[in-house]
């Protein structure tokens, strides 16, 4: 097998006597969908802010593409393939579509004329070419959750970070956007990792799936075996889990 592209090793982040991770390691290789799951506060936006060097882990080493980037500021693992997107949408509300993305493009294509240039192809690929010159500020929530995913796109990243993409969506626009999640290795994206609680659609789109329940890993599989897991059971899915 080839060198993950994120390898996250032994990650611990503790906030005075609590650990909000405990030891926690993931790979990730390319090619893959990797779901990260558990019940709220089971550390999974922190692991993502460790990978992304949002924050510095107590111990432990994160490796991108075989480079140690552990303590390295966000900017830098950003411009290595690492991008991400945000639990809590906050696009520009003021600046168009457009230049919302043309932002981020401005990290690998730093004249501007170039980077809405491309900033404009990523619009249209997320299904927004419609609206790239409306206010982002006016968006509704599915077209700023791709609006989001834009801005990620646009550092041309090895790899995207999905931070609950799907919170907040109908049914039917989960199943367009998990459509969309399949179709990003179009890009050349080689892998993807996503936190998500909607089951059925983590099931549908994941290689493996990771658990995490009060900071510690404690499954790690293919959907299957990750859905009969009765660790798995117990802490998060339920006794109702064997009907997904």
């Amino acid at each position: 097998m080839s060198e993950a592209l994120i390898d996250a090793r032994d990650i611990v982040v503790a906030f005075g006597g609590v650990r909000a991770l405990d030891g926690v390691s993931v790979q990730v290789n390319a090619g893959e969908i990797v779901s990260i799951i558990g019940p709220n506060g089971a550390g999974k936006t922190t692991l993502f802010n460790v990978i992304s060097g949002n924050i510095r882990p107590t111990a432990g080493s994160v490796f991108v593409a075989g480079r140690n980037v552990t303590g390295w500021p966000q900017y830098k693992i950003a411009r290595l393939g690492v991008g991400r997107t945000n639990q809590i949408v906050r696009p520009f509300a003021r600046l168009s579509v457009l230049d919302n993305v043309a932002v981020g493009a401005l990290v690998k294509h730093p004249a501007l004329r170039d980077a809405r240039a491309a900033a404009a192809e990523i619009i249209a690929f997320v299904g927004l070419g419609s609206l790239i010159d409306r206010n982002a500020g006016t968006l509704t929530l599915t077209q700023r959750k791709r609006l989001e995913v834009a801005r990620a796109l646009a550092l041309e990243p090895k790899i995207i970070l999905l931070d609950e993409v799907m919170a907040g969506l109908t049914p039917a626009e989960m199943d367009g956007m998990a459509d969309f999640v399949l179709n990003l290795r179009e890009r050349g994206i080689a892998a993807v990792a996503g936190i998500e609680h909607v089951m059925r659609l983590v099931m549908r789109i994941s290689h493996r799936i990771i658990v995490l329940d009060y900071g510690k890993k404690i499954a790690e599989g293919t959907p299957q075996e990750v859905r009969d897991d009765p660790r798995v059971i117990e802490a998060y899915l339920g006794a109702p889990a064997a009907a997904i």
